[in-house]
């Protein structure tokens, strides 16, 4: 630990003290995966992990811009089409009817209400010509072009929400890539209500002070970025202070966080510890934090072994650091190797 880094006075414990039971979380779902009949031939892709286990801790808001724009259940197949590969249109093949226009003016107001509904992120049916967020299927005269296309309305909801978590069902398959997304999600849920707060400058910096580690797992120039923004944010931080850490706080946590960083953290956390622990205690931690760089441990096990000395011995600018813990525990998405 260096000067710069003395340790500032933050709310101890995880996730749960920058919550409010009365705001709970709010997630965007495409209304099949919560197991709805919406599908083009009357099924559903009901999730299991988005259903029953994240569910216990989330508000769903669901979306079929399908149904919604008024074609029925069952419909024919929808495709996305372009002649020259630039024009990519919306159509119903067999009828020859296109739904480009409808749709863009569909998703255009119902994206503008969904960014009323305070969201927190949104989880998207893969491979859906409406809903994919990435690589679906655009076909022309002779079949298919490659998977290059986003769904329309997927398209103009990253477009109007930018740093709103977004991701796909199938991807969140990737225990990395759903550790990821719940923790930005559970990141703007925090921010969101904090910046409904009418947050001062030292509720900016506590608010940056708790996330410090959490963000150097991430990014490590944005988390330098972010602390010049916090200085100079003074007695009332200005709206577009706020939107300037925003943004860089939601570009950060959209860097995936990599072994060699996670490293980085918790090297950094024993730094702390250094001071308080007999040789044993040292001995255990560093190696766990070895095992975990190799890859012969999840990183649940370092984080837990740290977690429990920094209670033990009360430290208390680490015991309100959120990367200890981040999202309910229930969720074991540190638990992969």
């Amino acid at each position: 630990m260096t000067p710069s880094e003395k340790p500032s006075p933050t709310r101890t414990g995880g996730w749960r003290v920058w919550s409010d039971e009365s705001q709970p979380i709010r997630l965007g779902v495409s209304a099949c995966l919560m197991g709805e009949s919406v599908r083009y031939d009357g099924s559903h892709q009901r999730n299991r992990f988005l259903a029953d286990e994240l569910g216990r801790w989330v508000e769903f808001v669901r979306v079929c811009p399908e149904v919604e724009v008024g074609l029925g259940i069952p419909r024919p197949t929808l495709r996305l089409f372009s002649r020259d590969g630039v024009d990519v249109r919306l159509v119903m093949p067999k009828e020859g009817r296109d739904l480009t226009d409808e749709m863009n003016r569909y998703a255009a107001g119902r994206v503008r209400e969904l960014a009323k509904e305070s969201l927190d992120g949104f989880v998207l049916k893969k491979g859906s010509p409406s809903c994919g967020m990435s690589r679906i299927k655009i076909y022309g005269e002779k079949g298919s072009r490659g998977n290059h296309g986003v769904g329309l309305f997927a398209a103009a909801l990253m477009e109007r929400m930018p740093n709103l978590p977004v991701e796909e069902e199938g991807r969140l398959n990737d225990q990395g890539l759903r550790e990821s997304f719940i923790e930005r999600v559970f990141a703007r849920h925090r921010w969101r209500l904090f910046r409904a707060s009418r947050p001062r400058g030292r509720d900016l910096v506590e608010f940056h002070t708790a996330h410090k580690l959490l963000i150097r797992a991430h990014n490590e120039a944005a988390y330098r970025r972010m602390g010049r923004l916090v200085a100079q944010a003074g007695g009332r931080p200005t709206t577009a202070q706020l939107d300037e850490y925003e943004q860089e706080l939601f570009t950060a946590m959209a860097t995936r966080a990599t072994r060699k960083r996670h490293t980085n953290v918790l090297q950094h956390a024993l730094g702390y510890l250094k001071e308080l622990l007999d040789s044993g205690e040292k001995r255990e931690l560093l190696e766990a934090v070895e095992d975990y760089r190799k890859g012969l441990l999840p990183l649940v096990v370092p984080v837990s072994l740290i977690r429990f000395q920094v209670r033990a011995h009360d430290v208390e600018y680490l015991q309100g650091q959120l990367y200890f813990d981040p999202h309910p525990k229930e969720l074991m998405l540190r638990n992969h190797a």
